[in-house]
């Protein structure tokens, strides 16, 4: 699951106790300027470590991205906020995946004063957050960034690979190779489910949404009784069902 508010799920987290899990939840240090309706980030905290003890330390991640830079949030700004964050969640996660902010179409057209990250201003960034994260006991991984920060010690493999899964659910995994969701992405993913223009936290640097009007339409579609995020069955539709099969390996294995 990724998500920037797992609290609405923790009513139902019996229903998934039997199924292996993975979270990452993204917690920035933007403010209602850059995440309109994201929840108040005191509050995420909480509701991070209360996931954390229900699913474990191995089953959550905390992502700071995608990171910009402004005349507010500065590199010092950052800095100071990633430290603060990092200390509330010591104990509570061993992984936190950073990235820069992608300058995608929509993001352009919806956020048009927003610039890349230079090159120089990465490294700074990316060799402090690994001191601050090594400090709190947590590994730093880059998404979809390249080998940009691993000389200075990132993880640069992939934000979720099949190890993670092992770790996550404590068994090792016979799976197919597959090929990531994008050129640039190394992690281990069968599919990703979702639908554009739907997201009401209207981040601004978001690249799934584009535009307020957009998503607010979309959004009015949403029916509680109905199995699809947006809409509900019609006339024609043909169902395939996906074969299930566990990759779980279950044999023996001597250390």
């Amino acid at each position: 699951f990724c998500t920037k508010n797992p609290a609405p799920m923790f009513p139902y987290m019996d229903l998934l106790k039997d199924y292996g899990q993975y979270w990452f939840v993204s917690l920035t240090s933007y403010g209602k300027d850059i995440e309109p309706n994201v929840i108040d980030k005191h509050q995420l905290i909480k509701d991070f470590q209360t996931l954390s003890t229900m699913v474990g330390i191995h089953s959550i991640g905390w992502r700071y991205d995608p990171i910009l830079i402004n005349e507010r949030y500065t590199v010092e700004y950052h800095l100071r906020a990633f430290e603060k964050i990092a200390k509330e969640l010591e104990g509570y996660t061993k992984t936190v995946v950073v990235s820069f902010v992608d300058l995608y179409s929509k993001v352009k057209r919806n956020f048009p004063e927003c610039e890349e990250v230079p090159y120089e201003t990465r490294i700074v960034l990316g060799k402090k957050m690994i001191e601050i994260a090594t400090r709190y006991g947590m590994v730093v991984k880059s998404c979809a960034e390249g080998d940009l920060l691993e000389a200075y010690g990132a993880d640069c493999r992939g934000c979720m690979r099949l190890e993670d899964y092992e770790k996550a659910i404590g068994q090792k995994l016979q799976a197919p190779k597959i090929k990531g969701a994008r050129a640039e992405c190394a992690c281990y993913l069968s599919c990703d489910i979702g639908v554009y223009n739907t997201c009401k936290h209207l981040c601004r640097y978001c690249y799934a949404n584009a535009d307020r009007e957009k998503v607010l339409q979309t959004s009015l579609q949403h029916d509680p009784n109905s199995p699809f995020l947006i809409g509900n069955y019609q006339e024609g539709d043909i169902i395939h069902d996906v074969k299930q099969k566990s990759w779980i390996d279950r044999q023996i294995q001597l250390l």
